[in-house]
């Protein structure tokens, strides 16, 4: 009878099943900053166990800067599209310049976020099932968040959370000095500044040239520069060049350098803290370290 059915091909399985779906790994590349974000939600270990709080970042891919963070009691698409929807206010981004990535999470592909980035003009992007390196700089960023001096083993309460997350965001944007930046902070690369820095560098080390040229065996040195171009999963080199940019507005010079690889109720009751400093603020905390070398 086996023999019969395996000749009629009617000995495979006859109930209905789901087809295996393929995703197409995403290949998105940034020129500028405000041109392609990547934005995730991490836990955060509350006062007892099995007590979190949720941390939802917005990163800039090109200039690593955080546009955009909340810290909320619970995950919630509802939190996650507010967040989002004042980021993109905030940065002045006009409909089809901008991409969004992130992995595959619930909230992170929730209908409510799918919607608003329809309206919004911003096209979106998503990492493959079970696979963990297609959002590397947000999960960096993460990294980085967990193993800095400041955090504690957990947070005996959301306000306290929210307060270490402003201190460290300020920190991270505007006193990090990137190595794959060229040891830029993500500020002065978001805010344009990078120009300004490389001519102080360059100053500093013409003069040091001029005093000392016998230290410098390979000649007069320059500054290094960050990056023209940052990738998510960038194409392999016998892949055709059809990879299609991050959607972007008419384009501009793009920097010297390389390639980069690369609240819950109480929230919904209060307005969400998101950590920015002031005008006056920023400039203070720029001034110390645009022009230094």
């Amino acid at each position: 009878m086996y023999r019969l059915l395996r000749q009629a091909r009617e000995s495979t399985r006859r109930r209905d099943h789901r087809r295996p779906q393929g995703y197409r790994k995403p290949e998105l590349l940034a020129k500028r900053p405000k041109q392609l974000w990547s934005w995730d939600i991490t836990k955060l270990k509350g006062p007892a166990t099995w007590t979190y709080f949720s941390l939802y970042v917005i990163i800039d891919v090109f200039s690593r800067s955080v546009v955009g963070w909340m810290l909320a009691t619970r995950e919630r698409a509802e939190l996650a599209e507010a967040l989002i929807g004042e980021t993109c206010a905030r940065e002045g981004r006009a409909p089809g310049q901008l991409t969004i990535h992130a992995d595959r999470g619930s909230s992170l592909r929730a209908k409510e976020i799918a919607q608003l980035l329809v309206d919004m003009g911003v096209e979106k992007s998503h990492s493959r099932p079970y696979v963990s390196n297609d959002n590397p700089f947000s999960e960096a960023a993460f990294k980085t968040a967990t193993y800095h001096p400041s955090t504690p083993e957990r947070f005996s309460s959301v306000e306290e959370a929210r307060n270490w997350a402003r201190e460290l965001f300020i920190w991270y944007n505007h006193a990090h000095h990137y190595v794959n930046l060229a040891l830029l902070t993500p500020a002065q690369v978001h805010q344009g500044l990078t120009a300004r820095v490389l001519a102080a560098r360059k100053r500093v080390l013409v003069g040091a040239y001029a005093k000392h040229p016998e230290r410098f065996v390979r000649g007069e040195p320059s500054p290094a520069a960050p990056p023209s171009e940052v990738w998510i999963n960038p194409p392999s080199a016998d892949a055709p060049t059809s990879t299609a940019e991050a959607s972007s507005p008419a384009p501009e010079p793009p920097l010297a350098g390389g390639v980069s690889r690369g609240n819950s109720e109480a929230a919904l009751d209060a307005p969400p803290v998101s950590g920015y400093p002031g005008q006056g603020e920023a400039r203070q905390l720029l001034a110390g370290v645009v022009d230094a070398p």
